[in-house]
């Protein structure tokens, strides 16, 4: 005997509504020979960074002066960042590319590089803007490994004193996935934090910042304020108007995007103010994992900063060679 048919019930519908969309990369042909492109060898040493390989800088101290730049010193660590290499591989394979290139210099050895990593500065490259453009910023941060033991053993046998993380956070566009800005501190540093002296790294004008709830403080506020930019901020699920209607104080951002959900709900107001870009940040977060791995190789934390934003660095230029172009398939 048959079942009597079921009615299908409203929560099975309300699934099937909010079934996750598919994409399809339009433009994999392009994209691939990008790909393909950040393996050569002429995207890491260029004619004009051999010729100011050497320095004739005298430091006015006692001992030996410097011989190689600091453009030296980026490129050899650039180079041991994105193969994963050690210091010792990195000189072998950047002397071996100034051979190929018929250079007369010769690469740092390993020692020269883990000292001189924890000085030079990184200043990650940002595309020119347009007169009058204005970015649309999200901030997130991430935690990255060093020098702790694995995973299994902490299921095993529990934390131990030796296994600690870094902090990585960045700013980054949320229309093209740029990085912006980057800050690396240790793992007890709250995001809140870090975020107005992250937002005094870009010099650009700033039009809107996304983050998450974490950054739901005052200070975030106030420096979001001081740029002059709209806070896109999701404020917890108890918060309560700190300025009324009635009062004299000027209009605080968290009580207009609070009153704006609670009349139309938290999940359109997202909608309307564009928090879902926000999801770029983690998108970065996911692209430098996938391609310099979840940890760091160095001991001391001057050169893990200087290895993070190497990284950042790195995936910059990667971005401007080109991005998969994705639409949604019917």
């Amino acid at each position: 005997m048959k079942k009597p048919h079921k009615p299908k019930s409203p929560k099975t519908d309300r699934k099937r509504k909010s079934a996750k969309k598919k994409y399809k990369v339009r433009n994999w042909k392009e994209y691939n020979d990008l790909l393909v492109n950040r393996g050569r060898l002429i995207f890491h040493i260029t004619k004009e960074a051999v010729e100011r390989w050497e320095t004739t800088e005298r430091s006015g101290k006692r001992g030996r002066s410097r011989r190689f730049s600091d453009v030296a010193i980026e490129i050899c660590l650039t180079v041991q960042q994105y193969f994963r290499l050690p210091l010792r591989g990195a000189e072998g394979v950047v002397g071996e590319m100034l051979r190929l290139a018929g250079a007369s210099c010769h690469a740092p050895d390993y020692s020269t590089l883990c000292k001189r990593g924890k000085t030079i500065t990184v200043a990650i490259r940002v595309r020119s803007r347009l007169p009058g453009e204005t970015l649309h910023v999200v901030v997130d941060s991430s935690g990255i490994k060093v020098y702790g033991e694995g995973e299994w053993k902490v299921r095993q046998h529990g934390i131990s004193k030796r296994r600690t993380w870094r902090k990585l956070h960045l700013a980054g566009e949320a229309d093209t996935g740029e990085i912006l800005a980057g800050i690396v501190t240790g793992n007890d540093v709250h995001d809140s934090e870090v975020f107005p002296e992250i937002l005094d790294c870009i010099p650009d004008t700033i039009g809107q910042v996304s983050t998450d709830g974490g950054y739901d403080t005052r200070d975030c506020y106030a420096a979001i304020r001081k740029r002059g930019a709209r806070a896109v901020v999701p404020p917890r699920r108890d918060a309560k108007i700190a300025v009324h209607g009635n009062s004299a104080l000027p209009v605080y951002a968290r009580d207009e995007n609070l009153r704006r959900i609670r009349k139309v709900g938290r999940k359109r107001w997202k909608i309307e103010s564009g928090y879902h870009k926000r999801s770029r940040a983690e998108n970065t977060f996911f692209r430098l994992k996938t391609i310099f791995g979840d940890s760091v190789p160095a001991r001391t934390e001057e050169n893990q900063r200087t290895q993070l934003l190497l990284r950042c660095k790195i995936l910059n230029r990667f971005t401007a060679l080109g991005m998969p172009k994705s639409e949604v398939v019917a």
